[in-house]
């Protein structure tokens, strides 16, 4: 699952106070990117073994002119694969991280093109949805807080958010008094 826990000091803050956020290390960081199915040096594997199969047949036709009317199409095709690929790779350098801290909950997504978007919230006022059918995807698994709604693992499976919803919902209780004792 593309999802890492790291788990910061339990403690209290440093300075009492409504207004204090103390900007140290947090007490849950989570990062979430998308899957990853193909490797880099797979990717490099894939390309060559597809360019070999490719000129296989090509043996058959060296000192041909069906050799040149044939190439052309082939390195098309081996090309557009290779840029498609890669664009597959681009898109997928996203990544998600929420930071939560016992006064404050932070939600960084940095997207493919080099945009950051920020959410943040008081945890304490901050819940978490998990939207069975009524999401744009099935386990829509959203944060609300600060009069904003924000979606989170967007690029997760249903089965990989449904079970983000209950870690996450456990790591929100243990750090709040507030709002009871997480379900084992």
């Amino acid at each position: 699952m593309p999802i890492e826990w790291i788990k910061g000091q339990e403690k209290a803050p440093g300075q009492p106070g409504a207004f204090f956020h103390d900007k140290g290390a947090p007490a849950y960081q989570l990062h979430l990117w998308p899957h990853r199915s193909l490797p880099p040096r797979g990717f490099v594997a894939f390309i060559g073994i597809t360019a070999g199969l490719f000129l296989l047949p090509l043996i058959a036709l060296l000192g041909t002119p069906v050799l040149w009317g044939i190439l052309p199409f082939l390195l098309l095709v081996l090309s557009a694969l290779w840029m498609s690929l890669r664009r597959s790779y681009r898109d997928g350098q996203l990544i998600e991280v929420l930071s939560v801290w016992p006064d404050r909950i932070e939600l960084v997504r940095h997207n493919p093109g080099g945009r950051r978007q920020e959410w943040s919230a008081n945890p304490h006022w901050t819940s978490l949805h998990l939207s069975e059918g009524d999401g744009p995807v099935p386990k829509y698994l959203t944060l609300r807080g600060s009069g904003r709604e924000v979606e989170l693992g967007a690029f997760l499976s249903p089965e990989e958010r449904a079970a983000l919803h209950d870690d996450l919902q456990r790591a929100l209780l243990r750090l709040s008094p507030f709002k009871g004792k997480p379900e084992h």
